[in-house]
């Protein structure tokens, strides 16, 4: 019996959209990581870049569990001494890019180097729900059916 090895030119990439609307940070952030790294794939292949292009829209809107909103405290250092900064998790989503927290929160979950920065690409976010991407006709992925517990609980 032979392996298979897929080949660069062998790859297919897919258009996915993500609603974010009332879904978990964390639990988001692992089905769109998945698919990034393509893993749902028979011909899954971990040197390859062979997962699809994941738009995410509403960004600002996702929901944490527990007290993580006010407790998740972010830390960077300007370079400057002394220059220590922070912010907690509420301050980010209600600044101008909350969509940066889906962002890291995804690639703290993707492969470090060069490989996973090219995965990182291929991830779109927008906090509202209009996106540019329409022309490509992306496959809208519910990722609330996939388990309850991915859905906020009212």
């Amino acid at each position: 019996m032979r392996t298979f090895v897929l080949k660069s030119e062998q790859i297919q990439k897919n258009w996915v959209l993500v609603d974010a609307k009332d879904l978990i940070l964390g639990r988001l952030s692992a089905v769109v990581a998945a698919r990034l790294r393509g893993k749902h794939k028979p011909e899954f292949s971990p040197h390859l870049d062979c997962g699809d292009y994941v738009v995410v829209i509403n960004a600002d809107k996702i929901h944490v569990t527990g007290n993580k909103r006010k407790d998740h405290v972010f830390h960077w250092h300007t370079g400057y001494p002394g220059g220590i900064k922070q912010r907690t998790l509420e301050e980010r989503l209600q600044s101008k890019f909350p969509e940066r927290v889906i962002r890291k929160a995804v690639e703290r979950m993707l492969p470090g180097g060069p490989l996973g920065r090219q995965m990182l690409r291929n991830l779109k976010i927008y906090r509202e729900e209009t996106h540019p991407h329409a022309a490509q006709q992306p496959d809208v992925l519910d990722v609330a059916s996939m388990n309850s517990k991915n859905l906020k609980r009212s």
